[in-house]
């Protein structure tokens, strides 16, 4: 990979937290690595389907306990990458917004935004309207097992 002519201000990576994307991370911390640019890792979350049975609304403690843990989630797939690449810097970015909002709206101030494929090889809903939405370039990475399968 040939570094760019210009610094990269921040890359943009897609991150499911609970099934983070081996591939996907690599290359996000490689190009943010090679570029001199910082890594924005986002992972959106939504209400458990339990919270939906709540008579009276969410409890501002019950969605503060689901957002906690949807912090923690993200900062454990990052940990091992984090401890790989100690130079690059990670801002980890935890959206309660529906991942493809997400991700379209950090695109704004990205110059590269990148998202993994589905298991199984076809091209998902999240990065079919990233690449149809995003306000710059999109790079769709198959794949390739779990993130403990390659480290």
């Amino acid at each position: 990979m040939q570094k760019p002519s210009h610094r990269f201000a921040e890359i943009v990576l897609g991150v499911d937290a609970r099934e983070p994307a081996a591939a996907a991370l690599r290359l996000a911390f490689d190009c943010a690595l090679l570029w001199g640019a910082r890594l924005r890792a986002v992972h959106a979350w939504r209400y458990p389907s339990c919270a939906a049975e709540l008579p009276f609304g969410i409890p501002e403690e019950d969605r503060g306990v689901w957002e906690d843990h949807e912090v923690q989630l993200l900062s454990d797939a990052l940990r091992p990458w984090r401890e790989k690449y100690p130079e690059v810097p990670v801002l980890e970015d935890v959206r309660h917004l529906p991942p493809t909002d997400a991700l379209v709206r950090q695109s704004t101030d990205a110059e590269l935004v990148i998202v993994g494929r589905g298991r199984d090889g076809r091209l998902g809903a999240v990065a079919r309207n990233v690449l149809r939405d995003a306000a710059g370039p999109v790079v769709v990475v198959p794949v390739q097992g779990r993130m403990a399968s390659v480290l």
